[in-house]
This record gives C-alpha cells, structure tokens and sequence, in this order.
C-alpha cells in the first residue's frame, strides 16, 4: 500500500506544478492528494504528512490541519527548465519581476540572485503598486494575468518548484527507500548538467556564467577533480594543481591515468566502489583526504582532495575562536564531585543520554548543577569540537529573548544591528544549545521553539528565509511541567518534544555523604586554598537540608571562610540564621555583666558610627580597656555575633566596621538592663 501525502497550495497552477513535480519524483511510492486554497479545501485533515506551498498560505489552511498532522513547509526555488530564458536578456536589463504577494516576489528575486542570476535589475511587482512606465519586459513563476497590459514582453519561468532540501526532507519524513533519495539527487544533479549544456550554447552570457563557475571551483578550498565515462578529466581546480603541482592545462582532457602516477589513488579514482568512504593518500609529501562521489545516472566521478595538515590547523583555530568567543563548554563529569550512590547512578545515566543526539530535558531542584551535567554531556558527545552556548530563559525580557534565539535581520526594529545578528540557534549550528529555565518561557516562544525542534529550522525576525539548523538542545528546569500543562502554561507537544531523553539530579539532601569532599573543593577553590575545617562544622553542615542545594552549601562556606580568623574554620563561623538560638536572657551576676557590656558596646559602635569612624574590633577592645569591663578582640568578636543575633547591630568588614540598628538604638534609648 503506497504512503499518503497531503499537498495544500495557495492557487490552482501551483497545485497542479507542485502535484506533477511531486509525482514524477515520489509517484511509485506515495500517493498524493493536493488543494487549492482559492477553489476548495477539504473539511479536515487527520493523521497526515501535510505539505504546504509555501509559508504565506499557513493562515488560509490552518483551520483544515487536524490532530497528528505533520506539516512541512516547502522551500520554492527557480524552475531551472526556462532559466535560460533569462540569460537572452543583456546585463543591466531592467526587468520586473511579477508575482501574487510581496513576500513571494522578494523570495523569487532573492532565489535568482542566490543562483547568481543577478545580471538583471529586478524590480518588485505585485497587484496595487506602482511601478517605472519605462520598463517594458517582465518576467514571472506562471502569474501571467498578472503582468501589467503596458510591457511589450513577457517572459514565463514557469511556477516556482520545490526545492531538493523539502524534497529529501518528505523522503526522510515518509522513511521511503534509500535508494529514492539517491534518484533525486542524481535527478537534480542531471538538472544541473542540463542546464549548464543549455547555456553552453548562449553567446556572451555563457561566457560569462562558465566564467562565473569556473572561479566558484577555483575558489573552493578543495582540490577537485572530475572524469567522465571515459577516465577522463573534465574538472581540474587551481587548488588541486597547488596540491599536486600538476599545470591544470596539462590535466584538462587527459586520461587520468596518464596525468597520476600513483597506482592506490588510480585505483581509489576508477574503482566501482560500493560505498563512499574517504581514504587518505599522500601526494607530493602533503597527506590528503580523497573522497569520491560517483554520478551513476550520468557516468561521472567527482572527487575532493582535502589537505589533512590544513584541516587540522584550520579546526585548531576554530576551536581557538571558539574558545575566545566563550562558546565552549567548560565542566566535565570529572568536575561533578561525589562518591554516593546516587550521583554515581546520574552519572552513569548522563554518559549514555550523551551519545545519542536527541534533546534532553535535566529536571532538579536549583542549585543541584543542571548547567554542569548539561557541559558534561556535550563534552562526551560527538559534538564536543563544536560551538556550546547556554542561555537563561528567565534572565531576559520575552522580546529580547526572541531575539537572542532567533537573531534579526538589518532594520527589523528600532535600534537593530547593521546588517542584522545571528541568534544563539545559528551561532550553536553543529554543536549543542543549553536552554536554561525553559519552564519561564512565554506560549509565544514555546510555540516558535517546537517549530525549530520539529523543522529544524528557524527563521530570523524581520526575516523571509528559513535557515537550516542542526543543534541538539539540552533543556533544564526546577519547575513541575507537568502542572504547568494542567494549568495551560506550558505546551504538551513541546514537553514531548524536549522529553524524548530526561535526567533528573538528586538534591543535596539526598546524597549527604558527598558533603565532606564538596567542602574541601571549596575550600581549595577559595582564597584560602589552605584553610582548615573543623570536624564539628563538618558535621552540623552535613545535617542541614540545604534546601538551596550545592549552591547554598558553596555560598555558606564562602561566608565562613570570608569570616573566620586565621585558617580554622568552626562552627562560630556559621552565618547567625544557621547557629543554634541561644537563651535571649540570662539571669544572675553573669547575665547583669553582659547586660552591662552589651549597652556599653552599643554605645561605643553608636558614636563611632556618628563619628564616621570604623566601628572595628581593635577600636572597640582599646575603648572597653578604659572601662570597667575590658574585653579582648576574640570577646568582642563574640559578643558582636549575639547583638547581631538579637538585630542590634550589623556586623560588616571593611571600613564601615559594625554598624547599630533601628533596634539597637530604640533598645539603647530605654536603657534595658538585659538583652
């Protein structure tokens, strides 16, 4: 039974160009269905590969696309059967270029300079614009009725076809046979062949363009080479003649057997090789990588010769610029430290994710290292050489995310880049992109990153093209998605998209053995590489929850370290919301004298702070010398820490030293006798 295939156009003539090319190519094995937007649409489509004309028809179909459709949009390029047509015209010629809707003129125009049929001036023509009375030819994809009754000459290209990247996209997408997609290629290479011996033929603009395809081969950074049925070499570029040190005149329409002396390579250039593995040979002392392409349809060998030393040095500097750029990833799973079971067991999950290419979503509690597991998975991937960008999807405006994302194209809006920017998608293109609290996305951007992970593809803002990405996205979240569904504030179809693989890290709480190593890591990082921890610390630190998880740990530790006198850490270093509260009265002649000594250095740190003077330690132990009650620097230092505890005072390093609050002063003004 022959797969089916939905195809919706905007007008009739398109429909039945668009069917008939699509038969000629997938006739034998898919049956195809096609509409027309301007006749009639069929009243629901369900559980269907559905191929839209073009991008501009999405609106007028929409409401027909039922459940389970996938949609691809097709890519147009030039009929190449009447591009000659073009070529009779002189350069400089000014044209009009006529078409149904701005979006689809601009596109063909683009189309036509991209194939470097850019020797017309091409000027913009759709119905309700004006245009210059002095052009008198116009040329159009089929929309002949709508050529203004003034030009004198009229030129069809025919209806726009479906490019081979939609074509091979609907083979992949319909799993048909291998051997199919080899038929188109060969189909449109044949085209290629086709076209280039229909402009053979024309005088001076086909001079001109085989002078134009000449320098694109020469300028190639690939010796390439090419032979006919016969053995021989029809193709000899400028940078195989440097490799090989063979003149190009000498090669041109010789047998290669009599051009090379190397019996392997001969041998690799005219075998019926079933497969097209590169093989490394050395020419002339330079190691190259020969890769040969045969064109059975048409009996021709095409061969590259890539030199190895360049490419090395060349993905050296790549990498370089990468490393500069910051688009590197910089943790490993060795960075990710613990002995307990259960990150051992994450580890080991996060090893296997990491060679496959699928998305990943890291679910964990904040602060459990999702950005770290996400830097270890691409460094064991085989994208490790390439481009690694993470960005937080909560750090940035909805607008300027989009952007950051997607890029823009030059004057899209008000304050956009000359010449536009590529968006992090294109920058990360053949590597891995790291979204980062992707539950904080709006449903706008939701619905624009499903169609990259579906397509493959994105469009700039402000942008007419879509250009083709390949970035593996590994997403991460602390928020439960799936609530976020039931509650319509998250895609169900995006979940699954960025759901085919999950891990989920354990919070700290869960793996308390791995505390101890952490600290000490901490500790060597810090600029006190040499500090000690006390084994009490240790301790009352491994029995928090750490609801923060390692990132809470870390910043206690950086808090204690930055406090602490000398080299120990203890316990007295903990920041005061995680001490242990301490009886707020004490009775007797022990509680009256530190009643004493605490209003007495209330009143110091208040005239000190009047003063402008530091409120240090050292200022403060020579002031209580001179009083009744003397303390040492260690005893104020622990007296501070209790005012600090009750909200009389804010114990600060640095020159402003201690400083008395709100609460210390009101406290001081009532003369308590006890704190």
């Amino acid at each position: 039974m022959k797969k089916q295939l939905i195809l919706l156009a905007g007008t009739k003539e398109t429909r039945l160009a668009l069917q008939e090319q699509l038969e000629s190519i997938l006739g034998n094995y898919v049956s195809i269905q096609s509409y027309s937007s301007e006749k009639s649409l069929p009243k629901r489509i369900s559980d269907k590969i559905v191929i839209y004309s073009s991008y501009l028809i999405e609106e007028e179909v929409e409401h027909v696309i039922g459940e389970n459709c996938e949609v691809i949009i097709a890519n147009r390029t030039i009929n190449h059967q009447f591009i000659d047509r073009l070529f009779s015209l002189p350069a400089g010629t000014n044209v009009l270029y006529v078409n149904d809707f701005p979006e689809s003129v601009n596109d063909s125009i683009h189309t036509l300079k991209a194939l470097g049929i850019d020797h017309l001036h091409y000027h913009p023509y759709f119905p309700g614009i004006k245009y210059p009375k002095s052009i008198d030819i116009a040329v159009t994809p089929g929309e002949m009725e709508l050529i203004p009754d003034s030009i004198t000459t009229k030129i069809n290209l025919g209806v726009r076809l479906i490019d081979i990247h939609t074509i091979m996209k609907i083979v992949d997408r319909l799993v048909l046979p291998e051997a199919l997609g080899i038929q188109v290629a060969d189909r449109y290479t044949r085209r290629i062949i086709e076209l280039s011996q229909k402009l053979s033929f024309l005088k001076e603009e086909a001079v001109k363009l085989n002078q134009y395809l000449k320098h694109v081969v020469d300028g190639v950074n690939d010796g390439i080479l090419a032979l006919d049925s016969t053995g021989s070499i029809t193709v000899f570029n400028d940078v195989l003649e440097k490799i090989t040190g063979i003149p190009k005149e000498r090669a041109l329409k010789r047998k290669v057997s009599e051009v090379f002396q190397n019996l392997d390579l001969l041998h690799f250039l005219l075998q019926e090789a079933r497969d097209e593995v590169p093989y490394p040979f050395l020419v002339r002392k330079t190691n190259v990588m020969v890769h040969r392409m045969p064109i059975h349809q048409e009996n021709t060998v095409v061969a590259t010769f890539k030199n190895m030393d360049e490419t090395i040095e060349m993905e050296k500097a790549v990498r370089l610029e990468l490393q500069k750029k910051g688009y590197v990833a910089k943790h490993t799973f060795e960075n990710i430290l613990g002995k307990s079971k259960a990150i051992k067991e994450t580890k080991k999950i996060a090893r296997k994710l990491a060679r496959t290419h699928l998305p990943i979503l890291i679910q964990g509690e904040s602060g459990t290292g999702k950005e770290l597991f996400s830097s270890a998975i691409h460094m064991v991937s085989n994208r490790k050489n390439a481009p690694y960008l993470a960005i937080n999807c909560n750090a940035l405006p909805e607008d300027l995310l989009e952007s950051e994302l997607f890029g823009y194209e030059e004057g899209s809006f008000t304050g956009a880049r000359k010449g536009g920017k590529k968006g992090v998608f294109e920058q990360a293109d053949g590597g891995t992109l790291f979204l980062d609290e992707i539950g904080d996305i709006s449903m706008k951007l939701q619905a624009r990153l499903l169609r990259v992970l579906q397509e493959q593809e994105i469009r700039r803002i402000g942008g007419t093209r879509n250009i083709p990405v390949n970035v593996r996205i590994i997403a991460a979240t602390n928020k439960n998605l799936k609530k976020m569904i039931e509650r319509g504030e998250f895609r169900e179809d995006l979940y699954h998209r960025l759901k085919v693989l999950s891990l989920s890290l354990p919070p700290l709480r869960e793996r308390k053995e791995d505390i101890p190593l952490l600290l000490q890591q901490f500790i060597y990082e810090s600029h006190k590489p040499k500090a000690k921890i006390e084994s009490e610390a240790i301790k009352k630190l491994t029995a928090m929850d750490w609801k923060g998880n390692i990132r809470e740990l870390k910043n206690t530790l950086l808090y204690m370290l930055a406090v602490s006198e000398g080299e120990i850490i203890s316990t007295e270093d903990l920041p005061v919301d995680q001490q242990e509260k301490k009886p707020p009265v004490e009775t007797g002649m022990t509680g009256y004298m530190k009643a004493k000594e605490y209003r007495t250095l209330l009143q110091f740190i208040k005239e000190l702070n009047s003063s402008g003077k530091s409120a240090g330690r050292p200022q403060l132990s020579l002031m209580m010398a001179q009083t009744s009650n003397p303390l040492t620097e260690q005893q104020i230092r622990l007296r501070l820490k209790e005012l600090e505890q009750q909200g009389l005072v804010i114990v600060r390093r640095g020159r402003s030293g201690t400083m008395i609050t709100q609460k210390g002063l009101e406290e001081l003004e009532q003369h308590l006798n006890s704190f």
